[in-house]
Protein backbone atom coordinates (compact mmCIF):
# COMPACT_ATOMS: atom_id res chain seq x y z
CA UNK A 1 0.00 0.00 0.00
CA UNK A 2 1.30 3.38 -0.88
CA UNK A 3 1.92 6.16 2.15
CA UNK A 4 -0.20 8.77 2.01
CA UNK A 5 0.90 11.95 0.59
CA UNK A 6 1.64 14.81 2.70
CA UNK A 7 -0.95 17.33 2.98
CA UNK A 8 -0.01 20.55 1.00
CA UNK A 9 0.78 23.48 3.11
CA UNK A 10 -1.29 26.18 2.71
CA UNK A 11 1.16 29.03 1.80
CA UNK A 12 0.11 32.91 2.46
CA UNK A 13 1.63 36.02 0.94
CA UNK A 14 2.35 37.46 -2.69
CA UNK A 15 1.58 35.14 -5.76
CA UNK A 16 4.56 34.69 -7.50
CA UNK A 17 3.08 35.49 -10.95
CA UNK A 18 3.69 39.00 -12.39
CA UNK A 19 0.09 39.23 -13.71
CA UNK A 20 -1.10 38.33 -10.34
CA UNK A 21 1.35 40.93 -8.16
CA UNK A 22 0.65 43.89 -10.48
CA UNK A 23 -2.89 43.05 -10.66
CA UNK A 24 -3.24 43.49 -6.34
CA UNK A 25 -1.07 46.25 -6.03
CA UNK A 26 -3.20 48.26 -9.11
CA UNK A 27 -5.86 47.42 -7.00
CA UNK A 28 -4.99 48.26 -3.74
CA UNK A 29 -3.67 51.61 -5.23
CA UNK A 30 -7.20 52.06 -6.64
CA UNK A 31 -8.77 51.28 -3.47
CA UNK A 32 -6.31 53.67 -1.38
CA UNK A 33 -7.25 56.07 -3.75
CA UNK A 34 -10.91 55.80 -3.72
CA UNK A 35 -10.84 55.66 0.17
CA UNK A 36 -8.67 59.23 0.50
CA UNK A 37 -10.22 60.79 -2.14
CA UNK A 38 -13.73 60.22 0.02
CA UNK A 39 -12.66 61.30 2.70
CA UNK A 40 -10.56 63.86 1.62
CA UNK A 41 -14.37 65.19 -0.22
CA UNK A 42 -15.70 64.45 3.29
CA UNK A 43 -14.25 66.54 5.73
CA UNK A 44 -14.23 69.60 3.90
CA UNK A 45 -18.14 68.54 3.16
CA UNK A 46 -19.00 68.83 6.81
CA UNK A 47 -17.34 71.96 7.58
CA UNK A 48 -18.83 73.32 4.37
CA UNK A 49 -22.63 72.50 5.27
CA UNK A 50 -21.84 73.96 8.70
CA UNK A 51 -21.40 77.21 7.27
CA UNK A 52 -23.78 77.10 4.78
CA UNK A 53 -26.37 77.09 8.10
CA UNK A 54 -24.68 79.52 9.74
CA UNK A 55 -24.96 81.87 6.60
CA UNK A 56 -28.35 81.21 6.14
CA UNK A 57 -28.99 81.42 9.64
CA UNK A 58 -27.42 85.12 9.69
CA UNK A 59 -29.23 85.75 6.62
CA UNK A 60 -33.16 84.93 8.11
CA UNK A 61 -31.57 86.99 11.46
CA UNK A 62 -30.69 90.32 9.91
CA UNK A 63 -34.11 90.17 7.50
CA UNK A 64 -36.09 89.63 10.31
CA UNK A 65 -34.19 92.68 12.07
CA UNK A 66 -35.05 94.69 9.06
CA UNK A 67 -38.41 94.30 9.59
CA UNK A 68 -40.00 97.63 11.18
CA UNK A 69 -43.09 95.59 13.16
CA UNK A 70 -40.35 94.12 15.09
CA UNK A 71 -38.15 97.06 16.43
CA UNK A 72 -41.69 99.15 16.62
CA UNK A 73 -43.44 96.24 18.69
CA UNK A 74 -39.80 95.45 20.95
CA UNK A 75 -40.52 99.48 21.81
CA UNK A 76 -44.02 99.69 22.15
CA UNK A 77 -45.61 96.80 23.33
CA UNK A 78 -44.71 93.70 26.22
CA UNK A 79 -43.52 90.51 26.03
CA UNK A 80 -45.98 88.11 25.73
CA UNK A 81 -46.88 85.17 24.17
CA UNK A 82 -49.74 86.83 21.86
CA UNK A 83 -47.67 89.82 21.46
CA UNK A 84 -47.05 91.57 17.55
CA UNK A 85 -43.07 90.44 17.87
CA UNK A 86 -44.43 86.87 18.92
CA UNK A 87 -46.59 86.54 15.44
CA UNK A 88 -44.13 88.32 12.97
CA UNK A 89 -41.17 86.40 14.64
CA UNK A 90 -43.07 82.89 14.11
CA UNK A 91 -44.26 83.84 10.99
CA UNK A 92 -41.03 85.00 9.24
CA UNK A 93 -39.58 81.12 11.41
CA UNK A 94 -42.74 79.12 9.65
CA UNK A 95 -41.41 80.61 6.19
CA UNK A 96 -38.09 80.22 6.78
CA UNK A 97 -38.29 76.51 7.68
CA UNK A 98 -35.73 78.18 11.20
CA UNK A 99 -35.61 76.18 14.45
CA UNK A 100 -36.03 79.47 16.19
CA UNK A 101 -36.32 83.16 15.89
CA UNK A 102 -35.48 84.68 19.42
CA UNK A 103 -36.26 88.85 19.78
CA UNK A 104 -34.72 90.07 22.54
CA UNK A 105 -34.48 93.52 23.99
CA UNK A 106 -30.84 95.18 25.58
CA UNK A 107 -32.12 93.67 28.92
CA UNK A 108 -31.56 89.96 27.44
CA UNK A 109 -35.32 89.60 27.84
CA UNK A 110 -36.99 87.66 25.21
CA UNK A 111 -39.98 88.96 22.76
CA UNK A 112 -40.45 86.04 20.93
CA UNK A 113 -39.67 82.43 21.72
CA UNK A 114 -40.95 78.50 20.06
CA UNK A 115 -42.08 78.38 23.39
CA UNK A 116 -44.64 80.22 24.79
CA UNK A 117 -43.51 80.27 27.99
CA UNK A 118 -39.75 80.88 27.30
CA UNK A 119 -41.61 84.35 26.58
CA UNK A 120 -40.01 87.21 29.05
CA UNK A 121 -37.32 84.77 30.53
CA UNK A 122 -33.67 86.14 30.18
CA UNK A 123 -31.90 84.50 27.43
CA UNK A 124 -29.57 81.59 28.28
CA UNK A 125 -26.21 82.59 26.35
CA UNK A 126 -24.65 86.19 26.47
CA UNK A 127 -25.87 88.98 23.88
CA UNK A 128 -23.48 90.79 24.22
CA UNK A 129 -21.79 90.84 21.16
CA UNK A 130 -24.87 91.30 18.87
CA UNK A 131 -25.70 94.22 21.34
CA UNK A 132 -22.22 95.54 20.91
CA UNK A 133 -22.92 96.05 17.09
CA UNK A 134 -21.51 92.82 15.62
CA UNK A 135 -22.95 89.78 13.46
CA UNK A 136 -22.25 86.49 15.11
CA UNK A 137 -21.97 82.71 13.22
CA UNK A 138 -21.55 80.11 15.47
CA UNK A 139 -22.32 76.50 16.30
CA UNK A 140 -23.74 76.19 19.72
CA UNK A 141 -25.60 74.26 22.35
CA UNK A 142 -28.92 76.27 23.97
CA UNK A 143 -32.37 75.66 25.04
CA UNK A 144 -33.59 73.97 22.04
CA UNK A 145 -30.40 71.63 21.83
CA UNK A 146 -27.45 72.08 19.19
CA UNK A 147 -27.54 74.68 16.33
CA UNK A 148 -25.94 76.94 13.63
CA UNK A 149 -26.94 80.11 15.12
CA UNK A 150 -26.93 83.68 13.43
CA UNK A 151 -27.02 87.05 15.60
CA UNK A 152 -27.77 90.51 14.45
CA UNK A 153 -27.90 93.74 16.45
CA UNK A 154 -31.78 95.50 15.97
CA UNK A 155 -32.27 99.12 15.41
CA UNK A 156 -35.02 101.32 16.06
CA UNK A 157 -35.56 104.04 13.36
CA UNK A 158 -32.52 106.34 15.08
CA UNK A 159 -29.95 103.30 14.32
CA UNK A 160 -29.69 102.87 17.88
CA UNK A 161 -29.25 99.16 18.95
CA UNK A 162 -32.47 98.38 20.66
CA UNK A 163 -32.36 94.67 21.41
CA UNK A 164 -30.82 91.65 19.43
CA UNK A 165 -32.37 88.98 16.92
CA UNK A 166 -31.32 85.32 16.90
CA UNK A 167 -31.88 82.84 14.96
CA UNK A 168 -31.55 79.47 14.69
CA UNK A 169 -30.76 76.35 12.46
CA UNK A 170 -31.47 72.61 13.49
CA UNK A 171 -28.13 70.62 13.80
CA UNK A 172 -29.98 67.58 12.83
CA UNK A 173 -30.63 69.16 9.26
CA UNK A 174 -27.55 69.50 8.69
CA UNK A 175 -26.05 66.25 9.60
CA UNK A 176 -29.16 64.89 7.86
CA UNK A 177 -27.92 66.33 4.52
CA UNK A 178 -24.28 65.13 5.61
CA UNK A 179 -25.05 61.81 5.27
CA UNK A 180 -27.71 61.71 2.44
CA UNK A 181 -24.81 62.90 0.55
CA UNK A 182 -22.64 59.81 1.45
CA UNK A 183 -24.66 57.56 -0.52
CA UNK A 184 -23.82 59.14 -3.41
CA UNK A 185 -20.19 59.89 -2.46
CA UNK A 186 -19.71 56.16 -2.54
CA UNK A 187 -21.38 55.28 -5.59
CA UNK A 188 -19.00 57.60 -7.41
CA UNK A 189 -16.48 56.22 -5.92
CA UNK A 190 -17.20 52.55 -6.17
CA UNK A 191 -17.59 53.78 -10.00
CA UNK A 192 -14.38 55.10 -10.08
CA UNK A 193 -13.16 52.14 -8.27
CA UNK A 194 -14.60 49.67 -10.99
CA UNK A 195 -13.09 51.59 -13.93
CA UNK A 196 -9.74 51.76 -11.70
CA UNK A 197 -10.14 47.91 -11.24
CA UNK A 198 -10.79 47.42 -15.07
CA UNK A 199 -7.76 49.84 -15.79
CA UNK A 200 -5.62 47.61 -13.46
CA UNK A 201 -7.00 44.24 -14.92
CA UNK A 202 -5.87 45.09 -18.76
CA UNK A 203 -2.88 46.73 -18.02
CA UNK A 204 -1.91 43.60 -15.85
CA UNK A 205 -2.75 41.10 -18.98
CA UNK A 206 -0.60 43.44 -21.29
CA UNK A 207 1.97 42.83 -18.72
CA UNK A 208 1.02 39.11 -18.56
CA UNK A 209 1.65 38.93 -22.48
CA UNK A 210 4.58 41.06 -22.59
CA UNK A 211 6.12 38.86 -19.84
CA UNK A 212 4.92 35.45 -20.82
CA UNK A 213 3.23 35.42 -17.11
CA UNK A 214 6.61 34.91 -15.90
CA UNK A 215 7.23 35.08 -12.09
CA UNK A 216 9.40 37.76 -10.82
CA UNK A 217 12.04 35.14 -9.49
CA UNK A 218 11.81 33.81 -12.93
CA UNK A 219 13.15 37.38 -14.86
CA UNK A 220 15.61 37.96 -12.20
CA UNK A 221 17.04 34.83 -12.86
CA UNK A 222 17.20 34.89 -16.94
CA UNK A 223 18.54 38.57 -16.32
CA UNK A 224 21.15 36.86 -14.43
CA UNK A 225 21.80 34.31 -16.75
CA UNK A 226 21.51 36.77 -19.41
CA UNK A 227 24.38 38.64 -18.41
CA UNK A 228 26.32 36.06 -17.45
CA UNK A 229 26.18 34.27 -21.42
CA UNK A 230 26.49 37.81 -23.34
CA UNK A 231 30.00 38.28 -21.07
CA UNK A 232 30.95 34.89 -20.68
CA UNK A 233 30.73 33.89 -24.33
CA UNK A 234 33.62 34.54 -26.73
CA UNK A 235 31.87 35.80 -29.58
CA UNK A 236 30.67 39.49 -29.54
CA UNK A 237 27.15 40.77 -29.38
CA UNK A 238 25.41 43.99 -30.56
CA UNK A 239 21.64 44.41 -29.72
CA UNK A 240 20.19 47.43 -31.88
CA UNK A 241 17.40 48.67 -31.02
CA UNK A 242 14.01 49.54 -33.74
CA UNK A 243 15.29 52.69 -34.47
CA UNK A 244 18.62 51.50 -35.05
CA UNK A 245 20.69 52.55 -32.06
CA UNK A 246 22.85 50.32 -30.02
CA UNK A 247 21.07 49.03 -27.02
CA UNK A 248 23.70 46.64 -25.57
CA UNK A 249 27.50 45.57 -26.61
CA UNK A 250 28.82 42.31 -24.53
CA UNK A 251 32.71 42.33 -23.79
CA UNK A 252 33.60 40.37 -26.71
CA UNK A 253 31.94 42.80 -28.82
CA UNK A 254 33.55 45.94 -27.27
CA UNK A 255 37.06 44.01 -27.81
CA UNK A 256 36.53 42.86 -31.45
CA UNK A 257 35.35 46.30 -32.48
CA UNK A 258 37.75 48.65 -30.16
CA UNK A 259 34.46 50.85 -28.71
CA UNK A 260 33.28 51.70 -25.07
CA UNK A 261 30.24 52.37 -23.30
CA UNK A 262 29.82 55.62 -25.24
CA UNK A 263 28.68 53.29 -28.24
CA UNK A 264 25.43 52.66 -26.36
CA UNK A 265 22.40 54.59 -27.69
CA UNK A 266 24.02 55.73 -31.01
CA UNK A 267 23.80 54.47 -34.35
CA UNK A 268 26.48 52.41 -35.94
CA UNK A 269 27.50 55.13 -38.62
CA UNK A 270 28.16 57.11 -35.32
CA UNK A 271 29.90 54.30 -33.29
CA UNK A 272 32.02 53.05 -35.81
CA UNK A 273 32.22 55.37 -38.87
CA UNK A 274 31.65 54.51 -42.28
CA UNK A 275 33.16 51.01 -43.78
CA UNK A 276 31.22 47.85 -44.45
CA UNK A 277 31.37 46.40 -40.49
CA UNK A 278 29.13 49.58 -40.07
CA UNK A 279 26.78 48.28 -43.22
CA UNK A 280 26.81 44.62 -41.94
CA UNK A 281 25.37 46.31 -38.26
CA UNK A 282 23.03 48.35 -39.99
CA UNK A 283 21.57 46.00 -42.17
CA UNK A 284 22.42 47.70 -45.34
CA UNK A 285 24.31 44.34 -46.73
CA UNK A 286 22.41 41.36 -46.04
CA UNK A 287 23.61 37.40 -46.05
CA UNK A 288 24.87 35.22 -43.17
CA UNK A 289 28.86 34.57 -42.74
CA UNK A 290 29.53 38.04 -44.00
CA UNK A 291 33.30 38.38 -43.53
CA UNK A 292 34.29 42.42 -42.78
CA UNK A 293 37.66 44.32 -41.48
CA UNK A 294 37.67 46.09 -38.17
CA UNK A 295 41.33 47.34 -37.92
CA UNK A 296 43.38 44.40 -38.15
CA UNK A 297 40.91 41.87 -37.20
CA UNK A 298 38.86 39.72 -39.79
CA UNK A 299 35.38 39.16 -38.69
CA UNK A 300 32.45 37.04 -39.65
CA UNK A 301 29.23 38.85 -38.93
CA UNK A 302 25.53 37.38 -38.53
CA UNK A 303 23.02 39.89 -38.22
CA UNK A 304 19.23 38.71 -37.11
CA UNK A 305 16.09 40.77 -36.74
CA UNK A 306 14.32 40.96 -33.44
CA UNK A 307 10.27 40.41 -33.36
CA UNK A 308 10.54 44.34 -31.47
CA UNK A 309 11.76 45.67 -34.87
CA UNK A 310 15.47 45.38 -33.88
CA UNK A 311 18.00 43.33 -34.58
CA UNK A 312 20.96 40.99 -33.05
CA UNK A 313 24.68 41.05 -34.55
CA UNK A 314 27.02 38.27 -33.49
CA UNK A 315 31.00 38.92 -34.43
CA UNK A 316 33.59 35.67 -34.21
CA UNK A 317 36.94 36.89 -34.69
CA UNK A 318 38.37 35.03 -37.94
CA UNK A 319 42.07 36.82 -37.76
CA UNK A 320 43.92 34.05 -36.51
CA UNK A 321 41.92 31.42 -39.05
CA UNK A 322 42.62 33.66 -42.18
CA UNK A 323 46.41 33.79 -41.05
CA UNK A 324 46.33 30.02 -40.77
CA UNK A 325 44.69 30.23 -44.44
CA UNK A 326 47.09 32.19 -46.00
CA UNK A 327 50.10 29.99 -44.65
CA UNK A 328 47.80 27.11 -45.96
CA UNK A 329 47.80 28.10 -49.08
CA UNK A 330 51.55 29.35 -48.50
CA UNK A 331 52.19 25.79 -47.76
CA UNK A 332 50.82 24.43 -50.63
CA UNK A 333 52.55 26.39 -52.54
CA UNK A 334 55.87 25.80 -51.75
CA UNK A 335 54.93 21.89 -51.60
CA UNK A 336 54.00 21.87 -55.33
CA UNK A 337 57.57 24.31 -55.94
CA UNK A 338 59.07 21.48 -54.43
CA UNK A 339 57.64 18.83 -55.98
CA UNK A 340 58.56 20.73 -59.35
CA UNK A 341 61.99 21.13 -57.60
CA UNK A 342 62.24 17.20 -56.89
CA UNK A 343 61.36 16.32 -60.19
CA UNK A 344 64.04 18.96 -61.44
CA UNK A 345 66.25 17.59 -58.98
CA UNK A 346 65.79 14.28 -60.26
CA UNK A 347 66.37 15.48 -64.04
CA UNK A 348 69.43 17.37 -62.84
CA UNK A 349 70.84 14.49 -61.18
CA UNK A 350 70.15 11.92 -64.10
CA UNK A 351 71.70 14.76 -66.27
CA UNK A 352 74.97 14.99 -63.61
CA UNK A 353 75.10 10.92 -63.47
CA UNK A 354 75.41 10.64 -67.13
CA UNK A 355 78.05 13.41 -67.85
CA UNK A 356 80.10 11.74 -64.96
CA UNK A 357 79.92 8.31 -66.79
CA UNK A 358 80.98 9.49 -70.07
CA UNK A 359 83.66 11.22 -68.28
CA UNK A 360 82.85 14.54 -69.68
CA UNK A 361 84.22 16.40 -65.87
CA UNK A 362 84.54 19.56 -67.38
CA UNK A 363 81.29 19.55 -68.45
CA UNK A 364 79.99 18.11 -65.31
CA UNK A 365 81.65 20.87 -62.95
CA UNK A 366 80.11 23.34 -65.57
CA UNK A 367 76.83 22.31 -65.16
CA UNK A 368 76.43 22.17 -61.53
CA UNK A 369 78.08 25.67 -61.25
CA UNK A 370 75.41 26.95 -63.45
CA UNK A 371 72.72 25.42 -61.38
CA UNK A 372 74.22 26.67 -58.00
CA UNK A 373 74.88 30.13 -59.75
CA UNK A 374 71.30 30.90 -60.68
CA UNK A 375 69.85 30.54 -57.50
CA UNK A 376 72.48 32.15 -55.63
CA UNK A 377 72.91 35.44 -58.13
CA UNK A 378 68.53 35.33 -57.23
CA UNK A 379 69.06 35.79 -53.70
CA UNK A 380 71.98 37.84 -53.78
CA UNK A 381 70.16 40.78 -56.06
CA UNK A 382 67.31 40.45 -53.82
CA UNK A 383 69.32 41.03 -50.57
CA UNK A 384 71.26 43.63 -52.10
CA UNK A 385 68.64 46.15 -52.51
CA UNK A 386 66.23 44.76 -50.18
CA UNK A 387 68.33 44.87 -46.21
CA UNK A 388 65.27 44.08 -44.17
CA UNK A 389 65.67 40.06 -43.52
CA UNK A 390 62.05 39.83 -43.35
CA UNK A 391 61.38 41.11 -46.38
CA UNK A 392 64.19 40.14 -48.22
CA UNK A 393 63.25 36.39 -47.27
CA UNK A 394 59.68 36.89 -48.48
CA UNK A 395 60.86 37.75 -51.70
CA UNK A 396 63.78 34.75 -52.06
CA UNK A 397 60.81 32.60 -51.08
CA UNK A 398 57.75 33.91 -53.63
CA UNK A 399 60.81 34.14 -56.52
CA UNK A 400 61.11 30.60 -56.25
CA UNK A 401 57.75 29.75 -56.04
CA UNK A 402 57.54 32.38 -59.52
CA UNK A 403 59.94 30.14 -61.28
CA UNK A 404 58.43 27.19 -60.68
CA UNK A 405 54.69 28.36 -61.76
CA UNK A 406 56.79 29.66 -64.44
CA UNK A 407 56.69 33.45 -63.86
CA UNK A 408 59.32 35.48 -63.51
CA UNK A 409 59.98 37.80 -60.23
CA UNK A 410 62.44 40.49 -60.41
CA UNK A 411 62.91 43.49 -57.98
CA UNK A 412 63.08 46.66 -59.56
CA UNK A 413 66.53 48.24 -60.04
CA UNK A 414 65.52 51.34 -58.04
CA UNK A 415 64.51 49.52 -54.79
CA UNK A 416 66.30 50.18 -52.38
CA UNK A 417 64.85 49.48 -48.78
CA UNK A 418 67.11 49.94 -45.55
CA UNK A 419 66.85 47.43 -42.35
CA UNK A 420 64.94 50.41 -40.80
CA UNK A 421 61.28 49.77 -40.71
CA UNK A 422 59.06 50.40 -37.99
CA UNK A 423 56.55 47.56 -38.60
CA UNK A 424 58.28 45.17 -40.91
CA UNK A 425 55.74 42.29 -40.27
CA UNK A 426 52.82 45.30 -41.47
CA UNK A 427 54.64 45.52 -44.82
CA UNK A 428 55.43 41.70 -45.35
CA UNK A 429 51.27 40.96 -44.97
CA UNK A 430 51.14 43.96 -47.68
CA UNK A 431 53.82 42.81 -50.14
CA UNK A 432 52.83 39.40 -49.50
CA UNK A 433 49.06 39.79 -50.63
CA UNK A 434 50.05 42.07 -53.50
CA UNK A 435 52.71 39.48 -54.82
CA UNK A 436 50.56 36.26 -54.54
CA UNK A 437 47.62 38.63 -56.05
CA UNK A 438 49.95 39.23 -59.13
CA UNK A 439 51.32 35.38 -59.36
CA UNK A 440 47.30 34.46 -59.51
CA UNK A 441 46.89 37.51 -61.98
CA UNK A 442 49.70 35.90 -64.55
CA UNK A 443 50.07 32.27 -64.03
CA UNK A 444 49.46 30.89 -66.93
CA UNK A 445 49.85 33.44 -69.48
CA UNK A 446 52.72 34.11 -72.27
CA UNK A 447 56.06 35.79 -70.81
CA UNK A 448 54.62 36.25 -67.40
CA UNK A 449 56.12 38.58 -65.44
CA UNK A 450 55.90 40.07 -61.84
CA UNK A 451 58.10 43.55 -61.13
CA UNK A 452 58.24 44.21 -57.04
CA UNK A 453 59.77 48.26 -56.70
CA UNK A 454 60.34 49.12 -52.90
CA UNK A 455 62.08 52.29 -52.33
CA UNK A 456 61.94 55.13 -50.18
CA UNK A 457 61.63 58.79 -49.65
CA UNK A 458 63.01 60.19 -46.45
CA UNK A 459 61.10 57.94 -43.93
CA UNK A 460 58.50 56.99 -46.63
CA UNK A 461 58.32 53.57 -47.94
CA UNK A 462 56.57 53.63 -51.61
CA UNK A 463 55.68 50.08 -53.13
CA UNK A 464 55.04 48.73 -56.42
CA UNK A 465 54.12 45.56 -57.62
CA UNK A 466 53.44 45.32 -61.29
CA UNK A 467 52.26 42.26 -63.76
CA UNK A 468 51.73 41.51 -67.39
CA UNK A 469 48.38 39.67 -66.25
CA UNK A 470 44.81 40.92 -67.69
CA UNK A 471 44.49 44.08 -65.87
CA UNK A 472 41.66 45.68 -63.89
CA UNK A 473 38.47 47.23 -65.60
CA UNK A 474 38.51 51.07 -64.87
CA UNK A 475 35.12 50.38 -62.86
CA UNK A 476 36.87 48.53 -60.50
CA UNK A 477 39.43 49.57 -59.19
CA UNK A 478 37.85 50.84 -56.05
CA UNK A 479 35.93 47.83 -55.69
CA UNK A 480 38.60 45.62 -55.51
CA UNK A 481 39.43 47.45 -51.73
CA UNK A 482 36.55 45.95 -50.69
CA UNK A 483 35.78 43.64 -48.03
CA UNK A 484 34.58 39.91 -49.20
CA UNK A 485 34.79 40.93 -53.34
CA UNK A 486 36.86 38.35 -55.49
CA UNK A 487 37.06 36.87 -58.51
CA UNK A 488 38.85 34.26 -57.54
CA UNK A 489 37.26 30.83 -56.27
CA UNK A 490 37.04 30.36 -52.49
CA UNK A 491 39.63 27.81 -50.98
CA UNK A 492 38.75 25.28 -49.18
CA UNK A 493 39.75 26.55 -46.22
CA UNK A 494 37.01 29.70 -45.99
CA UNK A 495 36.30 32.63 -48.44
CA UNK A 496 38.56 35.25 -50.19
CA UNK A 497 38.36 38.60 -50.46
CA UNK A 498 40.00 39.69 -47.75
CA UNK A 499 43.95 40.53 -48.66
CA UNK A 500 43.41 43.84 -50.52
CA UNK A 501 41.19 45.08 -47.97
CA UNK A 502 43.41 44.28 -45.11
CA UNK A 503 46.51 46.55 -47.41
CA UNK A 504 44.57 49.59 -47.74
CA UNK A 505 43.68 49.52 -43.79
CA UNK A 506 47.64 48.54 -42.85
CA UNK A 507 48.13 51.59 -45.34
CA UNK A 508 45.32 54.22 -43.73
CA UNK A 509 45.93 53.12 -40.99
CA UNK A 510 49.97 54.49 -41.00
CA UNK A 511 48.39 57.53 -42.47
CA UNK A 512 49.15 56.30 -45.99
CA UNK A 513 47.41 54.53 -49.36
CA UNK A 514 46.96 52.08 -51.52
CA UNK A 515 45.58 52.33 -55.07
CA UNK A 516 45.52 50.15 -58.27
CA UNK A 517 46.14 51.42 -61.97
CA UNK A 518 47.08 50.48 -65.20
CA UNK A 519 50.50 48.97 -65.77
CA UNK A 520 52.74 50.42 -68.61
CA UNK A 521 51.93 47.62 -71.47
CA UNK A 522 49.28 45.91 -69.86
CA UNK A 523 48.25 44.38 -66.79
CA UNK A 524 48.32 46.20 -63.35
CA UNK A 525 50.06 48.03 -60.59
CA UNK A 526 49.49 48.06 -57.53
CA UNK A 527 50.68 51.30 -55.52
CA UNK A 528 50.98 51.70 -51.60
CA UNK A 529 52.59 54.22 -49.91
CA UNK A 530 53.26 54.35 -46.29
CA UNK A 531 54.28 57.36 -44.45
CA UNK A 532 56.94 57.59 -41.51
CA UNK A 533 57.19 53.75 -42.15
CA UNK A 534 60.86 54.35 -41.43
CA UNK A 535 63.16 55.31 -38.39
CA UNK A 536 65.48 58.28 -38.40
CA UNK A 537 69.06 57.27 -39.33
CA UNK A 538 71.07 56.41 -36.32
CA UNK A 539 74.03 59.48 -36.68
CA UNK A 540 77.32 58.13 -38.10
CA UNK A 541 79.95 58.07 -35.46
CA UNK A 542 82.68 60.97 -35.10
CA UNK A 543 86.05 60.06 -35.87
CA UNK A 544 88.50 61.88 -33.66
CA UNK A 545 91.54 64.04 -35.57
CA UNK A 546 95.00 63.29 -34.17
CA UNK A 547 98.07 65.81 -34.33
CA UNK A 548 100.84 64.69 -35.96
CA UNK A 549 102.47 64.10 -32.58
CA UNK A 550 99.51 61.87 -31.39
CA UNK A 551 99.97 59.82 -34.62
CA UNK A 552 103.84 59.18 -34.61
CA UNK A 553 103.13 58.29 -30.53
CA UNK A 554 100.67 55.51 -32.22
CA UNK A 555 102.29 54.30 -35.09
CA UNK A 556 106.21 54.04 -32.46
CA UNK A 557 103.26 52.04 -30.18
CA UNK A 558 102.35 49.50 -32.84
CA UNK A 559 105.68 48.79 -33.61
Amino acid sequence: MSPTPPARRLRLGLPRRVFSQVLLMQLAIAAGVAVLATGLFLAPLSKQLDQEAERRALAIAQTTAQDPQIAEGVLTTPPTANGPVQKEAERIRTSTHAEYIVVLDRRGVRWSHTTPSEIGQIVSTSPKDALAGNEVMEIDNGTLGRSARGKVPLYDTHHRIIGAVSVGIAYDSVRARLISAIPGLFAYAGGALAVGALAAWLISRRVQRQTRDLAFSDISALLAEREAMLHGIREGVVALDKGGRVRLLNDEARRLLGIGDEAVGQTPDEALGAGRTTDVLAGRVTGTDLLTVRGQRVLVANRMPTDDGGAVATLRDRTELEQLGRELDSTRGLIDALRAQDHEHANRMHTLLGLLELEMYDDAVEFVGEVVGDHRVTAEQITEKILDPLLAALLVGKATVAAERGVALWVSEHSRLPDRLIDPRGLVTVVGNLVDNALDAVAGTLHARVEVELRTEGRTVVLRVRDTGPGIPADQRELIFTEGWTTKKPPAHGKRGIGLSLVRRLAERQGGSARADAAGGGGAEFTVVLPEALTEPEPEPAVPVRSAGTAALAEEEAR
